[in-house]
């Protein structure tokens, strides 16, 4: 590393004395000052300036194990997902005989073509990165305003997802940030008829959905909920904007519950599930849900794994708690993660919304390094995924109100999550 070869995001810094180690969430080459920001162990973030110094004190050290709390693990969430995604967008409307035809007896297992190129993501990723945009840009109003209802903020970012797909919303919708001006997002990519019709229905931000739906158009987008407090209570009240049946709102909240678990204590997947129903069994309309989780705990725990056949005899993933289950299933029996992506795709059903659910939840476990190389080689929008990634990790630490902050540093996050 030198100074004109910036860290890049997500890269580990070691102190060439101290042996002290610190993980880039986030860089600004612009400017008159550009600068890395950086985390260490201890959760403290650290600003270098770009220079002879920073080659000089640091170098880069990327070590295979990751602590808890690790930002790259946030990152492996948010990156194997789209990669599950991507994975199971050419085989989304096929039967498990069609897969098996076409791909062999171990169906399919590397990116092939969909929409007009290998490795395209779908409506799935495209939501999932709307909604960490309006989460990042409620915390920004939350800190500069003092009040905030999160999943109305949400509401307007997924409201910009819908301009992106071609439709006009009724509500008056803000067209600024910097995730609505990437073009590459204004790709229409078999997008649910429910998110479409309960977005454009709404009025004002923060009405929930007028419809008895519980298909998996919820649950496949709230992986980034698990970042932030309340993580249930938001990814429930977000899939409630476009889901009204109480199994397409309630296991989007029991699946980020899930994935804060395993982020804030470092258990085991099974650990983090039965947590998770212990502390929300209980909610009106959580059965069907919890009925199927428990399902499959019990065949992971007489050490059935999972396959075409007995997803389907499960369910085929195309409404919330059969997407959650199969993508629980397939995460738990998995040796790694591609093991278990490969299997949450290969069935008859939504093959990619269980290939994201299942990457949200092994990426997070194992990091991004698990990853197979020649997935990410051809993953569309990885770039874009690991800016997003480091935004919510970095945003939060140090957006803070202009009147306490004497650099143009809030005013750069400003202009990119506006909160107004």
């Amino acid at each position: 590393m030198n100074q004109i070869t910036p860290p890049a995001l997500f890269d580990c810094l070691q102190h060439r004395h101290s042996g002290q180690q610190l993980r880039v969430i986030q860089r600004r080459l612009d400017g008159l000052a550009p600068m890395v920001w950086a985390l260490d162990g201890q959760g403290q973030l650290h600003e270098l300036p770009m220079g002879p110094e920073l080659a000089e004190t640091w170098h880069r050290h990327n070590p295979p194990v990751l602590d808890n709390q690790d930002p790259a693990r946030m990152l492996g969430c948010l990156l194997a997902g789209a990669a599950g995604d991507a994975l199971g967008a050419p085989v989304e409307f096929m039967s498990w005989p069609e897969i098996e035809r076409t791909f062999g007896p171990g169906g399919i297992r590397t990116m092939a073509e969909a929409y007009g190129r290998r490795g395209a993501i779908t409506d799935d990723t495209q939501m999932m990165l709307f909604t960490a945009e309006g989460l990042l840009r409620g915390q920004v109003r939350a800190r500069a305003r003092g009040l905030c209802s999160p999943y109305s903020v949400i509401h307007n970012a997924l409201l910009r997802w819908l301009l992106t797909q071609g439709q006009s919303p009724a509500a008056n919708v803000s067209r600024n940030g910097w995730l609505i001006k990437k073009r590459r997002l204004w790709a229409r990519r078999a997008p649910g008829n429910t998110c479409l019709s309960a977005l454009a229905a709404s009025t004002h931000f923060g009405e929930w959905a007028q419809n008895n739906s519980k298909g998996c158009g919820g649950v496949m987008r709230v992986a980034p909920c698990a970042f932030f407090d309340n993580a249930f209570e938001l990814a429930s009240d977000s899939a409630r904007l476009t889901h009204g049946h109480p199994s397409g709102y309630l296991a989007a909240g029991l699946f980020a519950d899930i994935l804060h678990r395993l982020w804030q204590h470092g258990c085991s997947l099974e650990a983090a599930c039965t947590g998770a129903l212990a502390a929300h069994d209980k909610q009106p309309g959580m059965e069907e849900t919890r009925q199927l989780i428990e399902h499959v705990l019990k065949c992971y725990r007489r050490d059935e794994k999972p396959t075409p056949r007995s997803i389907e005899q499960l369910g085929r993933g195309w409404v919330a708690e059969e997407a959650l289950a199969i993508g629980l299933w397939c995460s738990l029996c998995a040796g790694s993660l591609e093991e278990g992506i490969i299997l949450a795709v290969n069935h008859s059903g939504d093959s990619d919304s269980t290939g994201l659910i299942a990457g949200n939840l092994l990426g997070l476990i194992h990091g991004p390094q698990a990853i197979p190389a020649h997935w990410l080689k051809e993953l569309e929008l990885k770039d874009v995924i690991t800016q997003v990634a480091a935004d919510i990790s970095f945003v939060p630490l140090r957006f803070w109100d202009y009147d306490e902050d004497d650099t143009d540093v809030s005013d750069w996050i400003w202009q990119r999550y506006p909160g107004g």
